[in-house]
């Protein structure tokens, strides 16, 4: 049995292949940070839902991709802060992603959230991925 030892690269490098391979949902291991992350790539309009299944014995995240002509919303991600090399940026210091066309992850201490809404609330934080 192998584990995983950065559970957001799993996360996100499973969202990209479902997304590169235009799978209509990719299911991911439950982890209350994933379901943060995935609730803001919601809220952001790269997917269409997500949802909890908690009927298995281990609860899983089944995001539903949100695909249109053969292409996906997704058209990459990328991790940032990694274990072993952890980021952090100030409310200032928060990078604009592709001219602001993409999206910054942190996580703060008022919990994870977009680039716009952590330098709206003037927190910094980890930077946990680039999504564009």
């Amino acid at each position: 049995m192998s584990t995983v030892t950065d559970p957001i690269a799993d996360f996100l490098a499973r969202v990209r292949n479902g997304t590169r391979a235009l799978k209509p949902e990719v299911l991911v291991p439950y982890s209350r940070i994933k379901a943060e992350v995935a609730r803001i790539l919601k809220d952001e309009g790269y997917i269409t839902d997500y949802s909890i299944d908690t009927s298995a014995a281990h609860p899983r995240i089944k995001i539903t991709n949100k695909i249109a002509n053969r292409s996906s919303a997704i058209a990459g991600l990328r991790r940032v802060s990694r274990p072993g090399l952890r980021r952090y940026v100030g409310a200032d210091e928060i990078p604009r992603v592709l001219g602001g066309m993409g999206l910054a992850i942190l996580s703060t201490s008022r919990g994870v959230l977009s680039g716009r809404e952590a330098k709206k609330q003037k927190v910094g934080g980890e930077l946990l991925a680039y999504v564009w």
